[in-house]
């Protein structure tokens, strides 16, 4: 009764020619973007709702009908390409900055994204059933908004206010950007400093809507966080340093102070907060081991279209393909066959073992939340070490361990991302295996997208990935852990125990905090604020604030409702200004260069202000919730 049921009832399109076009476009300008998005801020932003949007508001735009399931097969493509970029940035450029490579060599940037990202979907695929399917203990909080979106998005009105909101955001995000990085009109960071005796004092801000965005969404608390890892290292630390007498330009002396010692304070600090998050979820960490065990030992494959899963022999000769080309990638980085072999199973053993960690901590606590970089700290941590006990050292051992570390990072980042839409599909009534094949299909079109990209901004963006305006923080982590564990140069490791002791103190804080209040002290973020210059923290912190405003006296209502218009407008800023800044280093490439108006410093400084006051007054009237 029930096969004839299913057979008359009538069929939801789902896979169309116009879902793989739009999917894969997206895939592209979502990876794209937040190539730019994780250099600049340290932090990428998760594009399934921004996606889920704009399929829904383009297919009502050029098509007459369209499905839920298509809406939703669109995000799914999409952010298959943003969780890959999260991958790559956070290790690949970390080969620019050991001294590596002089470029971004493509082939290997992208069969590391294309090999690091399908096995996070392969080894992923035998745990939706542990995970998704058969769990009714993890909440999926990002998976079920974004079915949520999805679903209101099937009302013409929602579909409106949705396309207003993105357009406007995007718009401001490019202009914004086109003034200040092809103009001139404004300055880059509104910052000042001055000397007390042998010391310096010193605050600034970057002038980016962008960074507004960025802590809208990730709202207060984490804003807060940053913050105040950027007051220690930059209002504290470096007054504490002193050696003010020795520079001329007391800004000057501050960035030299950040970059030379505070940092590394900086860098201790994210080691333990690294192992802290695993730490912090070991319970959930043994129970997603535990479950994918009894839950493979005991699973039942269906025929059923609308629970099936790729097929298990496509799987298999998929993932031979991925080891034998990661043996390929291996000896090209170290040309050594013994090496090669060691750095191939230490990189399957930990993509597998992270990706039943990743996908458990997506189900708990959400894609966004999810600490990749602690990950892939201990992904470096432990292949370092592994590899020191075999005596590789040198530049063998250090390309080694970011390899393994960027495979780990990708397959971490990829397969949270595809447990996380897998659960969204499951919500609206979408087919695995479908869902499976649009992943493959975004990974496949991303990975020979991030190389390009990389390139341009590293040629046309002074300073260079790594440099002031592009810091790559994750990257650059990951390239001095792996010149302590190659004896590689001399770190400052009495600056890097210093952070690890404030870090150890930070947790105890986070514990006294979490048994007392409701606020906390995540260790990660204030460790990513004290590594990153001090103007990134000062506008995420402003869009915090703005997203508190949002919510404030409302508490009985819903805050993710409450903030849904301001989420998409700030998704619209991001993908607007990043975007832009990947265009205008295009045109760098071909030789279009910057203008310069000639406006006097004072113009400027002027100028910015007032463009700093506007983009507040815009976030503050477009992300304010409509009455209903």
């Amino acid at each position: 009764m029930s096969d004839l049921s299913e057979s008359s009832a009538p069929q939801v399109p789902e896979l169309t020619p116009r879902v793989f076009v739009l999917g894969l476009i997206l895939s592209v300008v979502m990876g794209a973007a937040n190539v730019y998005v994780g250099l600049k801020a340290g932090m990428t932003v998760s594009a399934s709702i921004p996606a889920a949007v704009m399929a829904m508001l383009l297919f009502r735009l050029l098509f007459k009908r369209s499905s839920i399931l298509e809406a939703n097969q669109v995000q799914t493509c999409a952010s298959a390409g943003e969780s890959l970029a999260a991958g790559i940035i956070f290790t690949m450029p970390a080969m620019i900055l050991i001294g590596h490579w002089e470029s971004f060599d493509f082939w290997t940037v992208s069969l590391v994204a294309l090999t690091g990202g399908l096995l996070g979907i392969l080894f992923m695929i035998p745990m939706r059933r542990v995970f998704v399917a058969d769990n009714e203990d993890l909440p999926f909080p990002e998976g079920v908004a974004c079915a949520a979106v999805l679903e209101a998005g099937q009302q013409g009105d929602q579909q409106r206010g949705a396309a207003t909101s993105l357009l406007i955001g995007g718009a401001l995000g490019a202009v914004f950007k086109f003034c200040a990085g092809f103009l001139a009109l404004v300055n880059d960071t509104l910052q000042v400093a001055r000397t007390a005796g042998d010391r310096i004092f010193y605050f600034g801000g970057d002038l980016s809507p962008m960074l507004v965005a960025v802590g809208f969404i990730v709202r207060l608390n984490v804003a807060v966080l940053i913050f105040v890892g950027g007051a220690i290292g930059w209002l504290i630390g470096i007054p504490l340093m002193g050696g003010a007498s020795g520079y001329d330009d007391p800004i000057n002396g501050a960035w030299t102070i950040w970059s030379t010692e505070i940092r590394y304070v900086g860098v201790g600090a994210m080691v333990v907060g690294g192992i802290g998050s695993l730490i912090a979820v070991r319970q959930g960490l043994f129970t997603a081991v535990s479950e994918l065990w009894h839950g493979l030992r005991g699973r039942r494959i269906s025929l059923d279209h609308g629970t099936r899963d790729i097929p298990s022999g496509l799987i298999l000769v998929l993932g031979l393909v991925c080891t034998a080309t990661l043996a390929i990638i291996n000896y090209r980085f170290t040309h050594d066959v013994g090496v090669s072999a060691l750095s191939t199973v230490v990189m399957l053993a930990m993509g597998f073992f992270f990706t039943a960690v990743a996908s458990y901590i997506v189900g708990l606590v959400g894609n966004s939340n999810s600490p990749v970089s602690g990950m892939t700290i201990t992904a470096v941590l432990a292949a370092g070490g592994l590899l020191w006990l075999f005596n590789y050292s040198g530049t063998q051992g250090m390309v080694a361990t970011l390899g393994i570390a960027a495979i780990v990072c990708c397959v971490a980042c990829t397969s949270g991302d595809v447990c996380n839409d897998l659960k969204t599909g499951s919500l609206v009534g979408a087919a695995p295996f479908r869902q499976q094949t649009m992943q493959i299909a975004g990974v496949f079109v991303a990975a020979f997208v991030m190389a390009p990209v990389l390139t341009l901004l590293h040629n046309n963006t002074p300073g260079g990935i790594g440099g002031e305006k592009l810091s790559a923080p994750q990257a650059s982590l990951f390239a001095s852990l792996a010149k302590g564990f190659a004896g590689e140069g001399e770190l400052p490791w009495g600056l890097i125990g210093l952070g690890a002791g404030i870090g150890v103190l930070i947790l105890g804080i986070d514990e006294v905090l979490k048994r007392k209040t409701r606020h906390r002290a995540h260790l990660m973020p204030i460790a990513v604020g004290m590594y990153l210059p001090f103007g990134l923290a000062t506008p995420i912190l402003v869009g915090g604030l703005i997203a508190s405003l949002c919510t404030r006296g409302r508490e009985r209502e819903s805050h993710d409702r409450l903030l849904h218009r301001g989420i998409l407008f700030s998704s619209g800023v991001i993908a607007g200004e990043a975007l832009t800044a990947v265009g205008l280093a295009g045109l760098a490439a071909f030789g279009v260069a910057a203008l310069d108006l000639g406006l006097s410093p004072v113009v400027k400084t002027v100028l910015s202000l007032v463009v700093a006051m506007g983009i507040v007054l815009a976030f503050v009237a477009m992300t304010k919730p409509k009455s209903e």
